[in-house]
């Protein structure tokens, strides 16, 4: 069939995705088997076979299929039901409300990623409905626990139940949003995630009186040095081959970034210079690009002290380190010990909270290239690219099991970029009408083809 815009289906993913937002799964706790339900109950009705699996009271995924004859490989379409916490205060909206205005759904979760599981979850309910004769198994998992790392939701499933969830090919979240540049969308391809380091470092001292703070050993001025060392460490620069990929395909499309572009090529250790110069053109495309370029540590968490007047004897903080490609946990531990030898070390603690190696997939397979040939129908002038995520996703986990997986959520930027993008985990979360509509028409033209 010629790529088309399914716009019947419209009010049924909005009122589909408005309700799932009404479903409050922040996580912590999670609570995502109210969501799973709803989810099986919807694909019931039209003779689907669901089946729920608790890693915990609470902690439910929902799992269906459609089979196919086997003759082709299988596919995943994968997301996740719980959101990170929104603050009723900040919002121009109840972040839980499912509020549809202004040709926007809007709500936590919008974006990361309920709206991902109702685009898969009309495709599946398309593809059955149309009678496709599906040539491999089309299998649909929507999961808990991801914004905590996934060991309750994915983790759980492929150690306890993998022949239910095991795929040949797997489409996730990470990539999809078209970057503007120069009046042509480049949509992105997740191929490569980088890995993560989270871990807690305890300073400790002795307490004493605050009003004779020289007779004490502040923990928190320790902690004040490691944060300091830490939050301001800038990693060698390593430009790895998906991320050169990406930023020649931006540069095609704009002569003032090409020519920032092939500064950082030629020059690496020039990036940073090269990157706050393409900040004063796109600031958002270019802090995108300088976490892509190295290893980062960011303090994200910081607890010290008891009492106005008590001199602090220990004062912990937490940190999100991301490794690229090529590098391990124990490598990213390694380089934040090096960089705290002069503060005391044995006054310093380590805890690792999370550790998980970078995953990647290649490009070259038949799937990455019907995604490039069917966006490319939906519009001709559009580039397309692999990148690095900087975050991490569950896509790891299928990853390890030899699984190809893709992030890809097909979305157009119908307000600006960076607002989007901010808009995740953060303030007045949104996706439009226009966007629902485009993102499952362009997913079900492509599990049509590859599974046919």
């Amino acid at each position: 069939m010629d790529a088309q815009l399914l716009k019947e289906i419209e009010e049924e993913i909005t009122s589909l995705l408005s309700d799932l937002l009404r479903i409050d799964t922040t996580n912590p706790p999670g609570n995502e088997t109210e969501a799973a339900k709803y989810l099986a109950k919807n694909l019931e009705k039209e003779g689907f076979k669901c089946e729920l699996f608790e890693s915990a009271p609470g902690r439910g995924n929902v799992i269906t299929r459609l089979r196919g004859t086997g003759s082709k490989p299988s596919l995943l379409l994968l997301s996740h039901l719980d959101v990170v916490a929104a603050n009723p205060k900040e919002w121009s909206v109840d972040p839980f409300s499912g509020l549809v205005k202004d040709g926007f759904v809007w709500g936590r979760g919008a974006l990361d990623m309920k709206s991902m599981t109702s685009m898969e979850t009309v495709v599946l309910k398309l593809l059955k409905r149309n009678r496709v004769k599906l040539k491999g198994d089309v299998v649909l998992a929507a999961t808990a626990d991801e914004e905590k790392g996934g060991e309750e939701g994915v983790g759980w499933l492929v150690r306890n139940y993998p022949e239910k969830i095991r795929a040949d090919y797997v489409i996730n979240e990470g990539g999809g949003l078209a970057i503007p540049v120069a009046g042509k969308n480049i949509y992105t391809i997740q191929t490569v995630e980088k890995g993560i380091y989270w871990f807690k470092v305890k300073a400790k001292g002795k307490p004493g009186h605050g009003s004779v703070p020289g007779a004490a050993d502040n923990a928190i001025l320790r902690m004040i040095k490691v944060v300091d060392i830490l939050g301001n460490y800038r990693a060698k620069i390593n430009i790895v081959p998906t991320v050169k990929q990406f930023l020649t395909e931006v540069a095609k499309e704009n002569p003032m970034i090409q020519q920032a572009v092939t500064m950082i090529l030629q020059n690496p250790d020039k990036s940073d210079q090269i990157v706050d110069m393409l900040s004063h053109i796109d600031k958002p495309l270019a802090e995108e690009i300088r976490a892509k370029l190295r290893m980062t540590i960011a303090p994200t968490v910081i607890h010290g002290g008891v009492k106005e007047n008590i001199i602090p004897s220990e004062c912990e903080a937490i940190f999100d380190c991301r490794i690229l490609p090529g590098q391990t946990p124990t490598d990213a531990m390694n380089i934040v010990k090096d960089l705290l030898k002069d503060v005391e070390m044995e006054k310093l603690d380590f805890e690792t909270i999370q550790a998980n190696e970078p995953s990647e997939s290649t490009a070259n397979t038949p799937l990455y290239e019907l995604i490039v040939n069917t966006l490319k129908e939906f519009e001709p002038d559009c580039a397309v690219a692999p990148i690095l995520l900087t975050g991490g996703t569950d896509s790891r986990f299928f990853r390890r099991m030899g699984s190809i997986c893709y992030g890809f959520q097909p979305l157009r930027a119908d307000m600006p970029y960076g607002e989007m993008l901010k808009t995740v985990h953060g303030i007045d979360e949104r996706i439009s009408t226009a966007n629902l509509v485009f993102g499952t028409s362009v997913l079900y033209n492509i599990v049509e083809r590859f599974m046919t």
